[in-house]
């Protein structure tokens, strides 16, 4: 097996990165497609989704109602079809912008397999986001933090700052792996050290 290649620091928010981006987006009198840009910087950055799987997520996949809420991530959204849950009782922050969220879209009338970000426009409220239409989205939410930093960031750079944070946060190699979908423990085994104590986020993402 091949070691996994270092992850190249650049693509990892920071602790006051991650906060200023979350500060901005949850600005009060902000529009409808703004509170959905804070959702999908949540389901990358503080869930370590794909983007794929940001978009083909269902309301019914968000279960934030029981003990021990998650997101049920389905094989036909998940890289290689292996199906995960992802903990939201990590992150009280994120659960409940997503809990909020998601009752938002059922005050619209979106039911339990209807996407749960989507299109906000007129007309085409409802239908499913593009992988290019998310890509630009979370590009625009992070210009927050400038037009130099914004270039470097994708939104995959999320999920790499959702493991390096969770570990660096006291979770488990196992616990990330289970929760990223990785293949092999080697592949998280890479983002430990990734940040350092004083850079921790703290309670996760529970910002």
């Amino acid at each position: 097996m091949n070691a996994a290649k270092p992850i190249d620091q650049t693509r990892i928010l920071s602790a006051a990165e991650i906060s200023t981006v979350l500060g901005d987006l949850r600005r009060k009198k902000r529009s409808v497609n703004t509170r959905q840009n804070l959702i999908l910087f949540r389901l990358a950055t503080c869930c370590g989704l794909r983007v794929s799987e940001c978009v083909g997520l269902k309301l019914s996949n968000v279960r934030v109602g029981s003990g021990k809420p998650h997101i049920y991530v389905p094989k036909e959204i998940a890289k290689r079809g292996v199906q995960r849950r992802v903990p939201l009782w990590w992150d009280a922050g994120t659960l409940a912008d997503l809990t909020t969220w998601k009752a938002e879209r059922e005050a619209q009338g979106a039911s339990a397999g209807d996407p749960f970000i989507c299109s906000q426009s007129k007309g085409t409220t409802g239908k499913t986001l593009s992988v290019r239409n998310a890509q630009a989205r979370f590009k625009a939410s992070v210009g927050v933090l400038g037009a130099e930093r914004q270039a470097d960031l994708s939104i995959h750079c999320g999920r790499h700052s959702f493991c390096s944070h969770a570990l660096a946060g006291g979770r488990t190699v196992a616990e990330v792996r289970d929760a990223a979908g990785h293949a092999n423990i080697s592949t998280t085994s890479i983002y430990l050290h990734t940040v350092s104590e004083d850079d921790t986020v703290g309670n996760l993402f529970d910002l």
